[in-house]
């Protein structure tokens, strides 16, 4: 297939420049616009200095896997702006099911160790939250205090898109609304939560050694999930 001017660059300079509503990413002057053809503002200098480097940075032909940054920009700007209460009413109900929630039956030492790294994070999270959190024994559904349920709800629309978007990767790559709030409110570092959201793949590659395959699957789930804590760093400028 022949580049055309929408996959090829096209450009010779990048730079920022503040807007009224933000921060605009420009390419030989003319300022980065959506899929959707809205205008692409960054609300703080330094996310605008992240997505212009992802500009800076193409030699030859554009290849989006390798812009983080700007397609969580679309992804904001394009959807999470538009549909921001179904948005954060579908990454609330992740604390009704949550990874830490779910606890083996056996062996005693995976029990163990899954108390030990989870426990403290459901305390936090009743301490910190006023969310009780009950954790259980198999893979059976069981229905967590509804009361809990509406703090959690309320906790997450009080996130503006563009956190949403970041948290939206932190909650559904970790499987753990508990692990993403323990994030970005700084009580876990990102790869304390990443630590903590492996503890059953970790007892698994102990037992039965490290399956190539799911290793390099693991390590690009990681590099997503430490991209949306950098993502959230950005955001606080």
């Amino acid at each position: 297939m022949k580049n055309t001017p929408l996959n090829k660059r096209f450009w010779k300079t990048v730079a920022t420049r503040p807007e009224q509503d933000g921060f605009a990413i420009l390419l030989d002057d003319r300022p980065l616009k959506t899929p959707l053809k809205a205008p692409l503002l960054a609300p703080t200098q330094a996310l605008a200095e992240g997505i212009a480097a992802e500009w800076d940075a193409v030699e030859d032909k554009i290849d989006p896997r390798r812009m983080h940054l700007t397609r969580c920009a679309n992804a904001t700007i394009d959807k999470v702006m538009r549909e921001r209460d179904s948005v954060a009413r579908m990454l609330a109900e992740y604390g009704g099911t949550d990874l830490l929630c779910y606890r083996a039956e056996s062996p005693e030492g995976l029990v163990k160790r899954q108390a030990a790294a989870w426990d403290p994070l459901l305390q936090w999270m009743q301490e910190a939250h006023g969310v009780e959190l009950h954790p259980v024994s198999g893979i059976m559904y069981v229905a967590q205090p509804e009361e809990g349920q509406k703090k959690l709800l309320e906790k997450v629309q009080t996130f503006a898109p563009w956190e949403l978007t970041a948290f939206h990767d932190l909650v559904t790559i970790s499987g753990s609304l508990v692990l993403a709030l323990a994030v970005v409110e700084g009580f876990l570092t990102p790869e304390e939560a990443w630590e903590a959201s492996r503890v059953d793949e970790k007892w698994q590659e102990e037992l039965w050694g490290v399956d190539d395959e799911a290793a390099e699957a693991a390590a690009l789930k990681k590099a997503d999930f430490l991209k949306a804590a950098r993502l959230l760093d950005l955001l606080q400028g």
